[in-house]
């Protein structure tokens, strides 16, 4: 009787366990889930190489990209001490060097695994034009330099190189469209969609040795030199974008000099309407005409030094710096911007930052201002005695603080008499920042490049839901005690003799 039960036990044990497998089986692949797992995050870095300074903003976006382009946000920004790179003419080799400290802030902020993917790009702007113009085998030699510098670091190297006026234009309103999300922006249904009524703002840009206009005008740009074709999100833009070399703050000052010392009479003192009462400078001839922004007198000694006697002379400021600039010989006329340059009539609002936020900051005109109160305020400061001023701004750097009346003058100038805002003095917004991310044109150029860079594949994960793997689980172990059950009946069960 003992002989004959063994085997149906046996049997039923085996089908008990058969059909635990089975429809384990069935449960591990029916109603399976797969899932995507969050994109990888993906970082990039541009440094800023201006004329006074130096600046890297490293960016960041998700792996994924939304028609081409990727949504790009500013993580960390790190201005690199000294003056900007092309000062480094008689020390080439610290241009590379400066770098160092603000590239050893991003290898400790890039994740390790992300940082030979990374992006690393460095763009020179008009100091470094300008340093090409009078001798571009040091400014070369100073690319190399910075090139090998970021070489040395676990980084994809873009290039180090001197972007085209029109690139830093055209870049620069890129960054402003799209951190007021005039290209896209995310809808309540959880999608990147494309604003049906968005407005496109243009961009105005004023640094130390360039100043550029962008916007979209209402027809087509007559002049093709002028026209910034671009393809964002899908969508096609044809900007109007001009970049006047040797019209930023800094040079167009060195201008000024250079016109008071050419049109007063032989003298070591000369008056200076643009700056304070009470201020005096004293200059070698040579450190105006050291740009090639300026024409030096014939002939003329560099050694040889002038006084700028303050007369804080606000309308005669006005009107020298009018003679710099240049508002009347357009023969393209109502088509001008000034110097002689073709610009469309300006359209829509505009967005000014650079050297025109930090003026008009400083004077507490920013964001906007009424057209009165501004010429009221600029007239006011500069009347001010250089004692009186220094005593008010105690912790402002004298440079600074010299310079702010003649900035002022020039902004109003040039966006009055040049760009033709007169009629639309309230459609300029004076601004550093959208949306905690700086304004300029490395933002810009980063969302540029995600358009040529690949989207990352991301990981699918499948899966069930707790209750099924749970059920899985039991009949998995089931059919286990089961096979141990038969292992242990076997050898306990043996034949008897």
């Amino acid at each position: 009787m003992k002989l004959q039960l063994k085997p149906v036990l046996l049997g039923v044990a085996l089908v008990a366990i058969t059909c635990m497998t089975i429809i384990a089986l069935i449960l591990t692949i029916v109603n399976r889930q797969s899932a995507e797992l969050p994109y990888s995050t993906q970082y990039g870095m541009v440094f800023d190489a201006g004329s006074s300074h130096t600046a890297l903003f490293l960016y960041q976006w998700p792996g994924n990209k939304e028609n081409n382009t990727g949504i790009v946000s500013q993580t960390m920004m790190c201005d690199v001490k000294g003056d900007g790179i092309s000062s480094y003419v008689t020390n080439i080799s610290g241009a590379g060097a400066s770098l160092k400290e603000c590239l050893n802030v991003a290898m400790a902020t890039i994740p390790a695994s992300q940082q030979k993917t990374t992006p690393a790009y460095l763009g020179a702007t008009a100091g470094m034009r300008l340093l090409n113009l009078q001798n571009n085998t040091l400014s070369d030699q100073i690319l190399k330099e910075v090139a090998k510098t970021m070489q040395s670091y676990p980084f994809d190297f873009r290039g180090a190189k001197i972007i085209s006026g029109m690139e830093e234009g055209a870049y620069g309103w890129i960054t402003i469209n799209y951190l007021l999300e005039s290209f896209i922006k995310y809808g309540f249904d959880g999608k990147w969609i494309h604003p049906k009524s968005g407005t496109i703002l243009g961009a105005l840009d004023l640094g130390g040795a360039s100043t550029q206009i962008s916007f979209l005008p209402k027809e087509p740009v007559k002049n093709p030199q002028s026209a910034f074709d671009l393809q964002l999100y899908s969508y096609r833009y044809q900007l109007y974008t001009h970049s006047y070399l040797c019209y930023g703050k800094d040079q167009a000052l060195k201008k000024l000099h250079a016109y008071l010392q050419k049109t007063t009479s032989p003298s070591s003192v000369i008056k200076h309407p643009c700056f304070h009462i009470g201020y005096n400078l004293t200059v070698k001839l040579s450190d105006i005409y050291n740009s090639p922004c300026v024409n030096p007198p014939t002939p003329y000694d560099p050694l040889a030094q002038v006084t700028f006697l303050g007369t804080g002379n606000s309308a005669l400021c006005m009107s020298m710096i009018e003679n710099i600039v240049n508002i009347t010989n357009c023969t393209l006329y109502p088509d001008c911007g000034f110097n002689g340059v073709y610009q469309p009539p300006v359209n829509g609002e505009f967005f000014a930052f650079s050297a025109y936020f930090y003026t008009f900051d400083f004077l507490g005109l920013a964001p906007k201002a009424s057209l009165s109160r501004v010429n009221s305020t600029i007239e006011s400061f500069c009347n001010k005695n250089w004692t009186t001023l220094v005593a008010e701004y105690p912790n402002v750097k004298e440079k600074y603080l010299r310079d702010y009346c003649f900035s002022a003058h020039y902004i109003m100038v040039i966006l009055l008499k040049g760009y033709k805002f007169g009629s639309s003095w309230d459609k300029i917004s004076f601004q550093k920042q959208v949306a905690d991310t700086d304004i300029g044109w490395t933002l810009g150029y980063m969302l540029n490049l995600t358009n040529m860079l690949p989207s990352h594949h991301p990981l699918v994960v499948t899966g069930v839901h707790n209750s099924q793997w749970a059920a899985e689980v039991f009949f998995i172990v089931f059919a286990l005690f089961l096979a141990l059950l038969i292992i242990i009946v076997l050898c306990v069960w043996g034949p008897t003799t």
